[in-house]
């Protein structure tokens, strides 16, 4: 059975985003690093999403809600949401993944209402720049 894939507004996500169980995948390029990003966020480049994915996948264990994002949510993101979706449903595994979302609107989104960004360097983000 094919995964459902929806969205997340902005202001559902910083409700959520204190959950330890919620995991926020990051899918936009070059732009991460001088954009900022969304704290505690995964950086997984779409131009290499497909090569890493079981990689994201170990990456998430344990957490039973992901939400991908781009720039703009509309193409990337939504992409790389359903190639996730598409390998979970190939490999036949209990993950514990319930739920895989998509932001609207993307990080420039959530930057535009002026929600939290982070701008530092750590590779992954720890989360504690809000």
């Amino acid at each position: 059975m094919a995964r459902s894939i929806s969205y997340i507004t902005g202001s559902q996500l910083l409700a959520l985003k204190p959950r330890p169980n919620i995991a926020v995948i990051d899918v936009r390029d070059d732009e991460r690093s001088y954009d900022g990003h969304i704290a505690g966020s995964l950086h997984y480049a779409s131009h290499s999403f497909s090569d890493k994915i079981s990689n994201l996948l170990q990456e998430v264990k344990g957490k039973d809600t992901l939400v991908f994002h781009c720039a703009l949510s509309q193409v990337r993101g939504p992409t790389c949401a359903r190639k996730f979706a598409n390998y979970l449903q190939e490999i036949k595994e209990d993950d514990g993944i319930k739920n895989i979302l998509i932001l609207e609107r993307g990080f420039n989104g959530w930057e535009a209402s002026g929600r939290p960004v982070c701008r530092c360097t750590d590779i992954p983000c720890k989360g504690e720049c809000a």
